[in-house]
């Protein structure tokens, strides 16, 4: 597939180029890919790009070499095949430069070209903007945002076991992507899968295969906070000192119960699910943070500083 592509894609940079009627003759010199052995499979082979290349929108005319039509070419018209100048303004164009360097598929913003193509590009100050990775699997991303829209099955491995799943969503959750769904065989209640650590993820042929609740919203089964995702069930009671209090209070997570000090420190209740995790997001904090309860949630700090009693 991927000698076919590009093989088209000389092509119709060959005729964009040309500007004039290529014959089949020079085509077959010229481009590269169309070195076949026989007259016969050139012929057929030429024949299934042409036509490739008509289904795709691109305008390929057959037209006169000469004034006197004794052999005809082939060509693209630039002004049949450009696209139009959508007219934006400055600020149009900013704000689409922007949007493409800040969301990223596979970790790399968006080249400029896209936008030279839409009229250019405004200089802007060297440096890295603020930037949203969107996962290293672009591929993987745009297989499972299909199969969401059509309602298919999305199968793949998943800590070395085959899943297939009803994907119901896709939440982007702390720089990782999650299908949302219960798995269909064997059925099973709701679960997350990191798509990351999906292997060989494809979508099922049928679409509309499954329904999502009423009203299922695919963000509410992701934790906000990433210790709130685990198999235990405890409720920690930490202060923070005054000069970080304003930092903690952005990451804490939904249920949460937060109450101000005289000092302007805060203290907070929590759910925790995974104890390490918030142990190691508490540790972050130097001494400005402590934990005060439980005794259970205490002493595996201890342990985890190698200082347990």
């Amino acid at each position: 597939m991927q000698k076919v592509i590009e093989r088209i894609l000389n092509l119709l940079a060959f005729l964009l180029t040309a500007q004039r009627p290529v014959t089949a003759d020079e085509i077959r010199m010229t481009v590269a890919g169309y070195d076949q052995a026989s007259d016969e499979a050139w012929r057929r082979m030429f024949e299934r790009d042409k036509d490739l290349l008509r289904r795709l929108g691109i305008p390929l005319e057959l037209r006169p070499t000469d004034a006197w039509e004794v052999e005809h070419g082939y060509v693209v018209e630039q002004q049949d095949y450009a696209l139009p100048d959508p007219g934006l303004s400055d600020e149009e164009r900013a704000a689409l430069w922007l949007a493409a360097q800040v969301v990223r598929i596979g970790g790399r913003a968006s080249g400029p070209d896209a936008l030279f193509k839409l009229g250019g590009a405004l200089v802007t100050a060297s440096g890295e903007p603020l930037a949203a990775d969107l996962g290293a699997d672009g591929e993987a991303l745009g297989v499972a945002f299909g199969a969401v829209a059509d309602r298919r099955y999305l199968e793949f491995r998943y800590r070395d076991r085959p899943r297939v799943v009803a994907p119901y969503g896709l939440v982007h959750r702390r720089g990782h992507w999650y299908v949302v769904g219960p798995e269909v065989r064997p059925e099973s209640d709701i679960k997350v899968f990191r798509l990351d650590r999906a292997v060989g993820v494809t979508a099922g042929e049928h679409p509309g295969v499954f329904e999502r609740p009423a009203g299922f919203r695919a963000s509410d089964t992701i934790p906000e906070a990433p210790w709130q995702a685990g198999g235990e069930d405890l409720e920690a009671r930490v202060v923070f000192d005054p000069e970080i209090a304003w930092w903690a209070r952005r990451q804490l997570g939904a249920g949460s119960v937060i109450t101000d000090r005289p000092d302007g420190g805060i203290e907070v209740v929590t759910p925790v699910a995974s104890p390490e995790t918030f142990i190691g997001w508490v540790l972050g904090f130097d001494d400005a943070a402590e934990i005060v309860g439980p005794p259970e949630l205490r002493r595996r700090l201890l342990a985890l500083l190698g200082e347990a009693t």
